[in-house]
């Protein structure tokens, strides 16, 4: 596979061998060569995410799929939202401009980690989206994940990994221009300063304006990543990521779905609900220490300790209420100021290596992990000036143009501290030929501490996470897994003799075939997965007409799913590379989500080298999804059709985008990216009662040069 010029060069995995390293024997050469020709195309050809063993994917018992840095940037895929959008099995939640959830297999997905480590997300969604300039490559582990992170739902763990120092030096600057006056200058260099010294640095700046009336946004980043050799069997590295993110005229709430007497809105795609002062600022700050020593030929140590601070500010306005279909009034405005910091102190310490039992050779993982985050938000408002509840006009020809409200009123918030402390062993073993089995465990000791808007958050469990998976090669280019693992989830809700309940745990079993083709240029998968959900709180119906402080709960079983998956990626044919996903699954349980969620989704990307024109390369990417619904309540009596149920549905759709690149020579090239080439009208998401339409077609060019 050619090299794009537009695709930054081999930047090694967390667990390769660096520039440093003198390859020995025939085995590590093997590996180097291996990681380029993952970094090179659509087929990753291993991950670490799901365990911390450095396997073959087709080797991991459990679905696993990963967005390359080709793929990143081919599309243009420069944010965490849009490029999750052509992950098999992820569904990008978009309820508002700068926040996200993020669903797999029926269930919110909140474990995002950096290298394998990290919490799950303090509010269960993500706040302004996050840069992928500075991560080589995104692993998407569906199901639980219990060896890694035991904590969340059995929905999916993202695992960004992050670009590391080159073999060569190497700096590539690229610069994007697209509609809506949208501009973007990236900057990725990476130098030998000697045989033990590196260093890799990005910088990105972008300025955007959008569709969306009074939406924009502005973006810095700033990355760098010291690697340095202290002995030959001992590294050290240190690195620091900054972001700062400022969207003015953001969305808090979005457009309401519906009339007084139940008939659907149709705004234009353009319109929103805030006012012309909205807005939200984020800026993140990352350190990172790694220390790993070889200890002999076959066992290795490994430390992280991570610092990420995150600091938001934002003035916010929101819009409920149900419209008059003829007068398009009755909606009022609601502003509050919100700040929100958080801190994560993550540690973590493993020893991993190869041993010899029986005559056959094994892999074992173990370690310790520690995280704690700490986080404090508060609100205030304006109950006194009359500048917090406004009165609507009509939403289609509202500037944005509302007096600013003084917030000093009503101040609330929260003050919460999550702890987490873990051990874990994994242990790979070789059975018999061709097959292996992966047993492992993991032993956390959880607790929060605190309160958030008058509930007190206190809570705190143990729990052993078990997993079990088995691989057999069939044939020599096939193998059957199975898998078994869990997660759980604190609850603060009391049951009947005032006693906290017992965690919501989730389990996932999964079994399913994999198989390589063309000389491994191809893999491809298919799994059928069932979760069940087990002791989620609801109300204790003895104590449903008692006062909310004195009511009850017991434990019941939750959300509930199964289906199947087909992920396919790599060289399909020469000169081109392909990422295919489809997803078909039952939600039981919960009939809202069943609704507002896609139970089908089918994700595509191509892109072909046109071999009669030299340099030139096109591609399409593409991802649809089945139909979704929310059922929004029933109409009022002053209505003709009094007690109709009133349901938003979104239809089926597609989205569409279509690339072109062609290389000038060795140093120069040029990317035009279209988007949503068929224009089509869609809502975002029916997570919430609210909702946003999606952006029209668009288009970028993008200009990069390569030293």
């Amino acid at each position: 596979m050619k090299q794009s010029l537009l695709i930054i060069p081999l930047a090694l995995s967390t667990s390769s061998l660096s520039w440093a390293d003198t390859p020995n024997d025939t085995d590590d050469i093997e590996r180097i060569e291996v990681k380029g020709s993952y970094i090179q195309g659509y087929n990753a050809h291993s991950a670490s995410g799901a365990s911390k063993l450095e396997l073959p994917i087709i080797e991991i018992p459990q679905s696993v799929s990963v967005i390359t840095n080709q793929q990143l940037q081919d599309f243009q895929l420069t944010d965490i939202n849009a490029a999750l959008d052509t992950a098999t099995g992820i569904n990008v939640e978009r309820i508002e401009t700068d926040r996200t959830y993020y669903t797999a297999r029926g269930f919110d997905v909140t474990n995002f980690q950096i290298d394998g480590i990290g919490l799950p997300l303090a509010s269960g969604n993500n706040h302004a989206g996050e840069d992928t300039a500075i991560y080589d490559r995104l692993e998407v582990i569906r199901g639980a994940n219990g060896l890694m992170t035991g904590v969340g739902n059995p929905s999916a763990t993202i695992n960004f990994i992050r670009k590391r120092p080159t073999a060569d030096d190497q700096l590539v600057v690229n610069g994007t221009y697209g509609s809506w006056n949208s501009g973007r200058v990236e900057v990725d260099g990476s130098k030998r300063f000697s045989d033990r010294f590196a260093a890799r640095a990005v910088l990105v700046s972008e300025d955007k304006e959008s569709y969306l009336d009074r939406y924009e946004t502005d973006k810095q980043v700033a990355y760098i990543f010291l690697e340095g050799h202290l002995t030959d069997d001992t590294t050290v590295s240190l690195s620091h990521s900054y972001s700062n993110n400022n969207a003015d005229g953001n969305l808090w709430g979005a457009l309401p779905l519906y009339y007084t007497d139940g008939s659907a809105t149709d705004y234009g795609r353009s319109t929103s609900t805030s006012a012309d002062w909205s807005n939200w600022n984020v800026i993140r700050n990352n350190t990172v220490v790694e220390l790993d020593h070889q200890l002999n030929d076959n066992w290795q140590i490994r430390s992280t300790y991570s610092y990420r601070k995150t600091d938001e500010d934002s003035e916010l306005f929101y819009v409920f209420g149900t419209p008059d279909r003829d007068t398009e009034l009755g909606l009022t405005g609601y502003a509050s100021g919100y700040h929100h910091d958080d801190e994560h102190n993550l540690f973590d310490l493993y020893l991993s290596g190869d041993f010899e039992l029986f005559d056959r050779d094994h892999q074992l993982v173990a370690g310790v992990n520690y995280a704690k985050l700490d986080y404090t938000d508060k609100s205030l408002y304006d109950y006194t000036t009359g500048a917090g509840f406004p009165a609507m006009p009509d939403l289609n020809e509202w500037d944005g143009n509302t007096p600013k409200p003084v917030f000093a009123d009503g101040e609330t918030g929260g003050d919460v501290t999550q702890e987490q402390k873990a051990a874990y062993v994994t242990g790979r073993f070789n059975l018999f030929d061709g097959f292996h089995a992966i047993v492992g465990g993991r032993y956390n000791d959880w607790d929060v501490d605190g309160e958030s808007y008058d509930v007190v958050r206190d809570t705190g469990d143990t729990e052993f996470i078990p997993y079990l998976g088995v691989v057999y090669r069939v044939l020599p280019h096939v193998v059957a897994y199975a898998s078994y693992t869990e997660t759980f989830q604190s609850q603060t809700e009391l049951d009947i003799d005032d006693k906290t309940l017992d965690p919501v745990t989730g389990e996932s079993s999964e079994i399913g075939l994999k198989s390589e083709w063309f000389d491994g240029r191809l893999l491809a998968s298919v799994a059928y997965f069932d979760i069940q959900q087990k002791n989620l709180a609801i109300l204790d119906p003895s104590t449903e007409n008692l006062p909310p402080d004195q009511q009850r709960y017991i434990g019941a079983d939750g959300i509930s799913s199964n289906g199947f998956e087909l992920d396919v990626a790599g060289e399909i044919y020469e000169g081109l590379n392909v990422s295919i996903g489809y997803t078909d699954f039952d939600i039981d349980g919960d009939e809202q989500v069943a609704a507002y969620t896609p139970s089908r989704m089918f994700k595509f990307t191509a892109v072909y080298e046109v071999p009669f024109v030299e340099g030139l390369s096109t591609g399409m990417n593409m991802r649809w999804q089945d139909d979704i619904s929310r059922s929004q309540g029933v109409v009022g009596d002053d209505f003709a059709n009094a007690g109709d149920e009133i349901v938003t549905e979104q239809d089926a759709y597609a989205i569409v985008d279509l690339m072109a690149r062609y290389n000038f020579n060795d140093d120069v090239s040029l990317s035009v990216n279209a988007y949503n080439v068929t224009d089509e009208k869609y809502l975002t998401s029916l997570y919430w009662a609210q909702g946003y339409y999606g952006a029209p077609a668009n288009y970028s060019a993008t200009l990069s040069w390569a030293f």
